[in-house]
């Protein structure tokens, strides 16, 4: 088995600080350092390609730029790489998506994945004139997928559902190959969700304990479906040449968080309505102290980010340990992020993916031999 890895492409802006808001929270300045062109995305893409990740995941909200729009002019400036969307089913018809998703294919020669994301905050929805509840909002999300898999599987779909209603939709040219479909959520109804309809369930960089009992949850609600499925964690990372280097600079990323920033972006999101927002929350506790949450798992980019709050910090070897000892547990796809995403890709792709190589477990997709290098060439 070779590990899959996924970068990030900031379209909420860059910046060798964190930038901080998502789930209903807004940007916070430093997003405006590097703002999200298509060129300066374009670099990073061209970067992660270069160095073995297979994907990069773009985030939807209003804190940042159209994921569809943005991965679509970005793929013209790529190869390989391949794009996890994330896309809100609520605010497009499944027939449009499905024939977005195949144009996007077409287009693209094949590099679509989509991260299917229902929408934890009502305030953030009813901005987008949906309406829905969470618990609405999810029964929608399996209408949506039933009816988007089965025009990618060429067929005729007429639905009447709770949510969504839908007669003699057809595709004039299905997708090839079918894209990939990612989801996460920690509810009971998006478990059953990811147990009907997904390919990849994700999860927020938890403790490996936690973990495990989330994949065991979701193995035993896609066993009844007669379905299996492929496990991802989505985490950021600090990877350094010495243990020491990298959690220097995780405490220079805190030192920058304003305090009344974090008062902000705390009281925000402790009004989440995302039981994966609130065990975010629930590692750090809004305070400062006592971020390690587990060997080399910092828990600090909570304190002013939404959604993915963890790290990974600590040598190349220490990240890479860690990264097995989530892959023993069955996760099998890592998608990554780091500030600022450029320098931190590289960090990452020359000092952890070749040892990860060395050791067997992971092989660049282009087939490329890697080897450990002791010094990457950026500072930060």
């Amino acid at each position: 088995m070779s590990l899959t890895f996924h970068w990030f492409l900031p379209t909420n802006g860059d910046s060798r600080h964190v930038v901080g808001g998502g789930h209903g929270t807004p940007a916070t300045a430093s997003g405006r350092d590097r703002p999200p062109t298509v060129a300066y995305l374009s670099q990073i893409a061209r970067a992660a390609e270069d160095l073995g990740f297979v994907g990069a995941l773009t985030p939807t909200g209003a804190w940042c730029e159209d994921a569809w729009l943005t991965t679509a002019m970005v793929s013209q400036n790529t190869e390989r790489l391949k794009f996890l969307v994330a896309f809100r089913p609520g605010f497009v018809s499944p027939t449009l998506a499905a024939q977005m998703a195949s144009t996007f294919q077409r287009e693209t020669g094949g590099r679509l994945l989509l991260n299917v994301v229902t929408g934890g905050e009502s305030h953030e929805q009813r901005a987008y004139g949906d309406f829905l509840d969470k618990d609405a909002r999810y029964r929608r999300t399996g209408e949506f997928l039933e009816v988007v898999r089965g025009l990618w599987e060429g067929e005729t779909v007429s639905l009447k559902g709770e949510h969504l209603r839908v007669e003699d939709a057809k595709l004039a040219r299905v997708p090839d190959p079918v894209p990939e479909v990612y989801f996460g959520g920690s509810s009971p109804l998006a478990g059953e969700v990811a147990a009907r309809h997904v390919d990849v369930y994700l999860t927020w960089g938890e403790p490996p304990a936690q973990v495990a009992e989330k994949i065991a949850w979701i193995r035993g609600l896609a066993a009844r479906q007669g379905r299996t499925l492929r496990f991802g964690i989505r985490l950021h990372v600090i990877t350094r040449d010495t243990s020491e280097q990298a959690w220097a600079e995780a405490g220079r990323l805190l030192d920058g968080f304003d305090p009344e920033t974090v008062r902000s972006v705390q009281g925000g999101l402790a009004r989440s309505e995302s039981e994966g927002q609130q065990r975010m929350l629930a590692l750090h506790g809004g305070r400062r102290d006592a971020l390690e949450i587990h060997p080399n798992l910092w828990a600090g980019i909570g304190l002013v980010r939404g959604g993915a709050g963890t790290a990974l910090v600590g040598s190349h070897d220490e990240v890479a340990a860690r990264i097995k000892e989530y892959a023993a547990l069955g996760i099998e796809e890592f998608v990554l992020s780091g500030y600022p995403h450029l320098e931190e890709a590289y960090w990452f792709g020359e000092g952890v993916l070749p040892r990860l190589a060395a050791e067997g477990v992971w092989r660049h997709p282009a087939g490329r031999v890697e080897t450990p290098a002791t010094q990457v060439p950026f500072a930060s």
